[in-house]
């Protein structure tokens, strides 16, 4: 796969599955900008390690449930790398609760950041895209975003509403030679999953076939082949990156 002369741009791109994101496309050679809200130092590092493998960086504090800043950092990569080619909306929150305890902000909070947060980066890059009439978009969603998850259903619900977004942008989009696709991983090894008890990781690894938890590579592996060319008559779809976790 080659990326050469690429500009990305990766939401959440200094954590976790954002992170893999970001230094794989960066290994396959595109510039890469990304948004941090709080974690600079985190984001400072990242592009460290992008500059170390030949290719350009860029951290832009930005919050992607503000519309205006999703503009504004679409503006600034565009000004700084003279093009965008990929976008990979991945920045997403989970804040858990049963439908009869959760409480409004818990809703709004989850849908701004993970259903409108992608909004506003596809509506600020789609202009750009259809105007050089190419591009690729990837949007990382979840498998409970297809089936559901008890004590989840803000973060189920913005997560099916993702994979509603790509298939209505993909047909939107497609004319203009842009390629939209998402990506459903199951449960990954991520930061986030020191927090979680040991008998809910065990209940979640009896659910998985290959009987052990995702890597963030193994996302970013799938998320870098549909930035492509390789991928190029792929559009509007969901793969799944569960280790079987799903069926």
């Amino acid at each position: 796969m080659n990326l050469d002369g690429k500009t990305a741009i990766v939401t959440g791109g200094s954590l976790g599955i954002g992170n893999a994101i970001s230094l794989k496309l960066a290994e396959y050679g595109a510039n890469v900008a990304m948004n941090y809200r709080k974690h600079k130092d985190e984001a400072d590092a990242t592009i460290a390690k992008i500059e170390k493998l030949g290719r350009q960086g860029l951290a832009v504090q930005a919050d992607v449930s503000n519309f205006q800043d999703a503009e504004k950092m679409v503006n600034e990569v565009k000004s700084k790398f003279g093009r965008i080619d990929i976008l990979v909306n991945n920045a997403g929150i989970n804040w858990d609760g049963v439908i009869w305890k959760m409480t409004e902000e818990q809703w709004d909070k989850v849908l701004d950041i993970n259903l409108k947060g992608y909004f506003n980066y596809i509506r600020s890059v789609s202009p750009i895209f259809r105007e050089q009439q190419s591009g690729k978009i990837i949007n990382v969603t979840s498998i409970n975003g297809i089936r559901g998850k008890f004590g989840q259903s803000n973060y189920s619900a913005s997560k099916a509403g993702i994979i509603g977004l790509t298939k209505a942008i993909a047909r939107e989009l497609g004319k203009y030679s842009v390629n939209v696709n998402a990506v459903a991983p199951g449960l990954i090894e991520t930061e986030m999953m020191k927090d979680i008890p040991e008998n809910v990781r065990a209940a979640a690894l009896q659910e998985i076939v290959l009987n052990r938890l995702g890597q963030p590579e193994e996302v970013a592996n799938v998320v870098a082949f549909l930035c492509s060319d390789l991928a190029r008559h792929i559009t509007g779809e969901v793969i799944k990156v569960d280790g079987g976790q799903y069926i």
